[in-house]
């Protein structure tokens, strides 16, 4: 089982920034994939990036189209952790965060923390 908690959610101005972090409960480079994904209220949960932590290709990274250039995500090896930095946040980016794993290797396959809440005001 791999257990993820993320922290750094709050409220912020359009405009404004925020970091998200999510610890790992074991080495990222045991799991397959990071990513954060958003749900917002009434919509379905979204990818917004992800990171490929496996051994062949690290680093690698992948943004919805609506957060390419405004968000990064990165990744501390030496600590199991990956943030999400995000910049130039709009309202629409309201949502709550989640740091999701997969590990298809286990037999879950698939991992979700407990969400954090990101609120952008006007």
């Amino acid at each position: 089982q791999v257990q993820l908690v993320e922290s750094g959610g709050g409220l912020v101005q359009a405009g404004g920034s925020l970091r998200l972090s999510c610890a790992a409960s074991e080495s990222i480079f045991s799991i397959n994939t990071m990513a954060w994904y958003r749900q917002a209220p009434g919509k379905q949960r979204e990818l917004v990036a992800a990171m490929f932590t496996g051994s062949t290709g690290f680093g690698r990274t992948n943004y919805a189209d609506s957060v390419k250039g405004r968000f990064t995500i990165s990744s501390d090896n030496a600590k199991n952790m990956v943030f999400l930095q995000m910049d130039s946040l709009k309202p629409e980016d309201t949502a709550v965060y989640y740091c999701a794993a997969l590990k298809p290797s286990s037999s879950t396959g698939f991992y979700w923390g407990q969400g954090t809440q990101v609120t952008v005001s006007s």
